[in-house]
């Protein structure tokens, strides 16, 4: 019987394992990959296209705002913004709040040139969901929201400790 108790925690660390130290590493580096041949795709650069994706799902920003939502100093930011601007995928606008201030939108262009460059992942995913009921789908969404949660807790913790802080 302390066999049987034993087996279902077992596997349980197993499937623990399996996520944590081999599915997601693997995809997250296919990921990385992807927005590699992507970014060169559009002539632009990894981060480039992070900013396209704040953009597009945060709306106009400032340039500040922007530099840190993808990790980048407000000068990397600045010769960032230059390339998408000189790319036809963003451009920038005075603030309708503070006219001294400049901020960043994307162009219709760069949203549908992004969105074309993952209408292929986007459709074998929507085909990979497919089987899933809608029971596993919320699963999988209350997932992927507590993993980008961590992993941007995990982002500052470490961008605290490269500065000194604790």
């Amino acid at each position: 019987m302390g066999v049987a108790m034993a087996e279902p925690a077992a596997g349980r660390e197993a499937l623990l394992a399996e996520v944590t130290t081999d599915v997601v590493p693997s995809w997250a580096i296919l990921v990385v990959q992807l927005n590699s041949l992507v970014a060169e795709r559009l002539g632009v650069t990894d981060t480039d296209v992070q900013c396209l994706f704040v953009l597009g799902r945060h709306g106009p920003t400032t340039p500040g705002v922007l530099a840190k939502h993808v990790n980048l100093t407000t000068g990397s930011a600045s010769r960032m913004i230059d390339r998408l601007v000189a790319a036809g995928c963003v451009r920038r606008v005075a603030d309708p709040h503070d006219r001294r201030r400049v901020l960043i939108e994307p162009t219709q262009e760069g949203l549908d040139r992004v969105s074309a460059a993952y209408s292929g992942l986007i459709a074998r995913t929507r085909d990979d969901l497919g089987d899933f009921d809608d029971a596993e789908l919320s699963t999988i969404v209350r997932f992927m929201k507590t993993a980008e949660r961590s992993t941007a807790a995990e982002i500052h913790r470490l961008q605290a400790t490269l500065q000194g802080r604790t």
